[in-house]
């Protein structure tokens, strides 16, 4: 254990200069505080004001504000912990890595269980319809839970300094790597992701039913999140495709997996400013937090009548 920590220590030192360092201690920061702030008000919001706009799809869309929550208060502070302090140790180490495994899994089926009922028009509403989509949102957080439990088990986690946070190193062979990964992959990112991508077509085609019938429901912010969700998340499924594409098993450059973690951590806090791109849900925020100063200032009231003599 003392030999891990202290090559762990070494790389740390090797990785960063003082100035990079400072750097990403930023970044990581304003990340974590736009993530932990933007998501607990727009749950806040959600549950407060929920009859104050239309949303027909309430399930995926508090499961993803649950999981881009559950990264900024967890993952994000691990990774600022761990710069600050040089390193991240059991048993932290062993739960940051499931935990991160579990959040981008349930993010990205989240965003693709709202992508389906968009595409085909079915809202929640009925309890059958509502318990469907429930479990599916259940099913992908046990998914990514199972599948991020595997490393842990197999003893293949590690600190990286490139990452900030504990990842997965190949001690063994390249045929566990390629099963594992395959395996996580086709059922954790690369289903959803066609589910992502070919609904999207279909609603941007007009083919479902009811598609886009409501320009002003939340779910009309869908594309711009899936864009963002996308352009954040590529980086870490490059590093991932170069590690798999390496036969002596050596991970992908350390910028690339750096930019991976920084880039991830982005779109949890981008996602509460996109719900805002939606008129109806920016104009209940602010009415729920301006409510006071509304009444305050709101116009005087005619309370009694005094006849004036002449």
């Amino acid at each position: 254990m003392n030999e891990w920590a202290n090559s762990t220590a070494v790389m740390m030192e090797q990785s960063w200069t003082r100035v990079e360092r400072s750097v990403l201690v930023a970044l990581l920061s304003v990340e974590m505080v736009l993530g932990v702030i933007g998501n607990c008000l727009v749950l806040l919001v959600k549950i407060m004001c929920r009859g104050r706009f239309p949303c027909r799809y309430w399930v995926p869309f508090v499961s993803l504000t649950l999981s881009d929550l559950g990264s900024s208060l967890l993952i994000i502070s691990g990774s600022l912990l761990a710069i600050l302090t040089k390193g991240q140790r059991s048993p932290l180490c062993e739960v940051v890595s499931l935990l991160k495994f579990a959040f981008i899994t349930s993010s990205i089926g989240s965003i693709a269980i709202l992508c389906v009922q968009r595409a085909k028009g079915m809202a929640a509403t009925g309890s059958g319809a509502s318990v469907v989509v429930a479990l599916a949102c259940l099913a992908s957080w046990l998914t990514g839970a199972v599948f991020g439990s595997i490393p842990v088990v197999y003893n293949w986690i590690r600190y990286d300094p490139a990452e900030m946070l504990c990842a997965v190193f190949w001690d063994s062979s390249y045929s566990d790597m390629l099963v594992y990964i395959l395996c996580a992959f086709s059922i954790c990112i690369f289903l959803p992701f066609l589910l992502i991508l070919f609904c999207s077509l279909f609603t941007a085609a007009g083919c479902g039913r009811n598609c886009d019938s409501d320009p002003d429901d939340l779910s009309s912010v869908t594309p711009l999140m899936v864009a963002f969700y996308l352009f954040c998340n590529t980086p870490f499924a490059v590093s991932e495709l170069i590690l798999l594409g390496r036969l002596d098993l050596s991970p992908a450059p350390n910028w690339l997996r750096t930019l991976s973690s920084v880039m991830s951590y982005l779109d949890c806090g981008l996602n509460p400013i996109i719900y805002c791109v939606n008129q109806n849900f920016r104009e209940a925020g602010l009415a729920l937090f301006w409510t006071s100063r509304k009444l305050l200032f709101s116009e005087p009231v005619l309370t009694s009548v005094t006849t004036l003599e002449l």
